[in-house]
């Protein structure tokens, strides 16, 4: 089985924080997005993962590249990187991994964190992964017959059609047959809103007999904008609560760790609180601050602050002040 993750876009929501590097690639709970995504991916296989490949940019640059292909080793996967330059849509996105089209595969959107104890049902043409909203305009959404086998794709509907939106996972027991699919799209440049959509692939093969049924998610977590992504790492924290363990190499000097939080090697908390839910990257300095429900990437510094529900970036640092005050009976400070 291969797994195919398509990620090339910057994430231009969250800005600041994807101006030097892909929303994929921010930290949640201490591991890039796409990692954890794969991770568990990997976990819902019934099949051995072979090969993860990642559909990027070119200009995401060498570095990253780096960053992706030892994510992968660390999951113990071999990884290949194919670029997407131009965006034509998910089918055109998919199809620039075309090498790994084949056998079982499984297409996870980097921008897609879930949690679920469902294993993939492998003898199944294909599975969806879908989860109810209250608002299926803005989503993909599927309709299902009395047997839970899906029977319609419908593309951002104006009237309600359904409310199980697909929330971008997806499995193929053939991946040469949504090959196949993806390809007389672009060969006949049937295009919806521009683009080349993967529903509609999923619809001709439906058409032609393939059965596909929904993948359930207890959770799905947003990486939006940054309000999201603080909340999804809180989320997550809070998944990952019993396996969290502070690193020896942590330097704590007269300060409180609340957990669950994230700490990663080399930081170093000094007179301060820290927690709940909050990911420190490695070699961040944290002193005389509380901080809580938080992410603080790597070689940061945080000084004399008051800080909650904020993302701080790589090598940023800030420092507020201590006051010498003089209120009176009866005043209001905010």
């Amino acid at each position: 089985m291969n797994i195919i993750i398509p990620m090339a876009g910057w994430g231009s929501r969250l800005r600041p924080h994807t101006l030097t590097i892909p929303k994929p690639m921010l930290p949640i709970a201490g591991k890039p997005i796409v990692q954890r995504l794969v991770g568990d991916l990997i976990h819902c296989a019934d099949l051995p993962v072979e090969t993860v490949g990642f559909v990027i940019r070119k200009d995401f640059g060498a570095e990253t590249e780096q960053k992706l292909l030892s994510a992968a080793e660390e999951l113990g996967l071999n990884a290949k990187i194919f670029y997407q330059d131009e965006p034509l849509g998910t089918a055109h996105a998919i199809l620039c991994a075309s090498e790994l089209l084949s056998g079982p595969v499984i297409v996870g959107f980097a921008d897609t964190l879930f949690r679920t104890d469902m294993k993939i049902d492998t003898a199944q043409d294909g599975v969806i992964w879908v989860q109810k909203v209250e608002d299926p305009s803005a989503f993909g959404v599927v309709k299902l017959d009395g047997n839970g086998v899906i029977t319609d794709f419908v593309e951002k509907p104006k009237e309600f059609v359904s409310d199980l939106a697909i929330i971008g996972i997806y499995y193929f027991r053939d991946g040469g047959l949504l090959k196949r699919e993806m390809d007389y799209l672009i060969e006949n440049n049937i295009r919806e809103k521009g683009e080349y959509q993967l529903t509609n692939a999923l619809e001709n093969m439906k058409q032609k007999g393939a059965a596909f049924v929904k993948g359930e998610v207890s959770a799905w977590l947003d990486c939006g904008n940054k309000d999201a992504t603080v909340d999804t790492n809180q989320r997550m924290l809070g998944f990952l609560e019993a396996d969290l363990s502070i690193p020896e190499s942590v330097l704590l000097i007269n300060s409180t760790i609340v957990q669950p939080c994230y700490l990663s090697e080399g930081v170093v908390i000094e007179n301060s609180v820290v927690g709940p839910y909050v990911s420190v990257g490695e070699q961040s300095k944290i002193s005389h601050s509380v901080v809580q429900n938080s992410i603080i990437q790597s070689h940061a510094e945080v000084k004399n602050k008051l800080i909650n529900n904020s993302m701080i970036g790589n090598r940023a640092k800030i420092e507020g002040k201590f006051e010498d005050l003089s209120i009176g009976d009866y005043s209001v400070t905010k």
